[in-house]
């Protein structure tokens, strides 16, 4: 989900890409987004952008012109801001009419030629905007830009029933915490090694307001100054609540890297990660299903019967998603692949790599289609006789020769002892 400092990235690229460049008509909606029309049309008329905490505004300023008459000047179009909440993979584009991203829910055209549009793309479509919008109440102080309100608000409201949760879901509440997510509360306590289902009150107690702490800052950095007078602060213990505001700089301080839609490159941000989603961290669901990634013990008040789990890759970052790595896909560690050498010929060996096991259905075709090649293969052979106890036509014939063939013996033999014996009489 994109986080404080990803929405302030977002406000810059707006201001970057939309200076000195004008925007005419209609804004537009998509047909399938359930968010609400934006009721404004100009002819000329300019974007710009400022963020507070996880929202983003844009303000719509119309151009005016000197040569329209007091009548149609009444009727001119007032300027209006538009909340932007970017939900889970919200974020700005600024293209081609042509290179219209697929899911761009609301688009402010250019006047010039060849015309481009500025977008809001939303492919999960939880984010949310609103015309003639203000920043939402119920939001603290942002941990960006309002820091010693944001340090105010959480040490005076302590005894609020929020404290009574974990750190880590506390930190998500934006009551308090206005812009930090994920990946920062789970780098903010891996600095500080705290576990992160420590009760949040104990871990906010005893933390100096900021006008003290500033001053101690401040008397600090008097006393301690390097050879060309530039003052050295004194950052050996920084408690969470500076950290909030630090940490959040440090990813806007990545050369802008950590929002850049248009080159959809993640790296700076990935190499950023001490423990979000980095390998070898544990990580477990908190009491309300987010995953929460940290080093050692994971705290007294973890859910009951949960177990953390080692994590085995790093995240793969979608095409034009943003910085946010919770709706981002997960890249698995690179498994070592067993290989196997096998004669193809004679002086030559060919290396195969074990294939994964095929599913039982493949198993199913397999089995069944050698069973048809081998009842084709038995119907395409000379069917033999079998063996039986009853004499066959051809036992029939053979006895019968060979009785013939005795007969015929027998009946010689008789011949010639009668011939002797006729002999003997003669004589």
């Amino acid at each position: 989900m994109p986080e404080g400092p990803d929405l302030h990235l977002a406000g810059l690229f707006v201001n970057r890409v939309c200076t000195g460049v004008v925007f005419t008509g209609a804004v537009i909606k998509s047909e399938v987004s359930k968010g609400p029309q934006i009721p404004f049309a100009c002819d000329a008329y300019l974007i710009s952008a400022v963020s507070r905490g996880k929202e983003v505004r844009l303000t719509l300023t119309p151009i005016k012109s000197d040569t329209k008459s007091k009548k149609k000047a009444k009727e001119e179009q007032s300027p209006m801001d538009v909340v932007f909440r970017f939900g889970m993979s919200g974020y700005f584009r600024f293209t081609t009419v042509e290179d219209l991203p697929k899911h761009a829910h609301v688009q402010f055209y250019t006047r010039d030629e060849p015309q481009r549009v500025l977008s809001y793309v939303d492919a999960r479509r939880f984010g949310s905007w609103q015309p003639n919008g203000t920043w939402q109440r119920d939001r603290g102080p942002c941990v960006l830009f309002e820091y010693e309100s944001f340090r105010q608000n959480v040490l005076s409201n302590l005894s609020d029933k929020a404290f009574d949760r974990p750190i880590c879901e506390a930190m998500l509440n934006q009551k308090y915490f206005n812009g930090i997510g994920n990946y920062l509360r789970a780098e903010i306590l891996y600095r500080l090694n705290i576990p992160p289902f420590m009760k949040a009150r104990t871990v906010l107690e005893g933390l100096l307001p900021e006008d003290e702490d500033t001053k101690e800052v401040k008397e600090a950095a008097g006393e301690n100054c390097d050879t060309a007078g530039k003052r050295k602060l004194k950052t050996e213990s920084p408690d969470i609540l500076s950290l909030c505001h630090t940490v959040p700089l440090e990813v806007v301080e990545l050369a802008g890297k950590g929002y850049a839609p248009e080159k959809a490159d993640y790296r700076a941000i990935e190499n950023w990660f001490q423990c979000y989603f980095v390998e070898g961290m544990n990580s477990l669901s908190d009491h309300n299903g987010r995953t929460i990634w940290f080093k050692g013990d994971a705290g007294p008040m973890a859910p009951k019967g949960s177990k953390a789990s080692k994590t085995k890759g790093k995240i793969q970052k979608r095409e034009h998603e943003y910085t946010s790595a919770k709706g981002a896909k997960r890249k698995p560690t690179a498994s070592v692949s067993k290989e196997k050498p096998t004669k193809k010929a004679a002086g030559t060996v060919k290396m195969e790599v074990d294939e994964p096991k095929r599913r039982s259905s493949t198993r199913r075709q397999n089995g069944n289609k050698k069973r048809a090649d081998t009842e084709s293969d038995q119907n395409k052979k000379p069917q033999t006789l079998r063996k039986s106890s009853s004499p066959g036509p051809q036992a029939s014939r053979t006895r019968s020769t060979r009785r013939q063939s005795g007969h015929e013996s027998n009946t010689k033999g008789r011949c010639t002892a009668t011939s002797r014996r006729k002999k003997r009489t003669a004589v």
